[in-house]
Formats: structure tokens, sequence, C-alpha cells
């Protein structure tokens, strides 16, 4: 199982990962209702190094950027569940609206965005702290058909079409 670190460990396993010569990837994000898209976009972030770090965003956060509703999940057990993938090293929740600290703190090897990203994330916040750092963006191919919104949608269409018995 993964551990949970506050943001302020990171310079600490940076320094152990530079030391084993393991190469870090960091990616962030919600995470609510986590579903196969999340769970496959995790495994290839992890195959892209030897340690995968996650950030994920705190429930103000969600209600700000998402919807106010959001997110389903509060932030302890989102980081539970994401703890518990086996391609999961490391969960690190984050209040900030995006993950440049994080980025500055860990500095990664690669920083992993979904395909909801254009190629290259020339428009992501932490591109250049990325760059800073001597990293590399990667954007990985967007699940198609694999959301939480939509979960909520098809929940709420099946629930109020025929109320369980």
């Amino acid at each position: 199982m993964a551990v949970v670190l506050p943001a302020g460990e990171l310079p600490h396993l940076r320094a152990r990962a530079t030391a084993a010569r393991q190469t870090v990837v960091l990616t962030n994000g919600y995470f609510d209702l986590l579903h196969v898209g999340h769970t496959r976009y995790l495994q290839a972030a992890r195959a892209l190094g030897d340690l995968l770090v996650v950030g994920v965003n705190a429930d103000a956060t969600a209600r700000r950027r998402k919807d106010p509703r959001r997110p389903i999940l509060p932030l302890d057990e989102r980081a539970e569940l994401l703890a518990a993938l086996a391609c999961v090293d490391y969960v690190v929740p984050f209040a900030k609206d995006s993950a440049v600290d994080l980025v500055r703190l860990l500095r990664p090897d690669v920083y992993v965005k979904g395909g909801d990203y254009a190629p290259g994330g020339a428009e992501l916040p932490e591109a250049p702290a990325v760059a800073a750092a001597g990293g590399r963006v990667v954007i990985l191919p967007y699940e198609p058909g694999h959301s939480t919104t939509g979960i909520v949608e098809t929940v709420l269409q099946r629930y109020r079409a025929a109320p369980p018995a």
C-alpha cells in the first residue's frame, strides 16, 4: 500500500529517489469516484518511471473548479483509495488550484496529465516548473467513456427512471 505524505516531505522523497537512481513520475487530479479510466491512466503513468507520486486536490478546490456539489468522496477517502492501488507509490493531498508547488518540491523526471490536455501540455501551469527542474511533460491518451461525470449521470438516469425496489 502506498504512503500518504504531506507536501513538505517531497524534497526528502526526491533526495532518496535520486540517491537510488529512480525515475520519479508525478501526476495529479481529483480522482473522485475512482473508475477504470483512472486506474488505466495511473498504470500508464507508473510505467513511465520507478515511483509514481499522485497529487490529489482538496475538497474546496474540487468545489471551486469542478462543481459546488463535488467532490462526492471526501479527500481522505480519495487519498486512501489511491494509496490502495498497486501502481501508486505515494499520495500527496494539496489545496492549490495547480500542482506547481508539488512540481517545485518534488522536481519530477516526468509529469503526466491525461488526454484532455493538448499534446505537449503547453497550456499546463505546471509545464514551466517541470522544464525548470529538467523534467518532461507527458500527455497520456484520454479514456473515452470513463468519467466521474458520466457515472453520476448514469446513476441519476437509472434511478430516476426506476427507483430500486
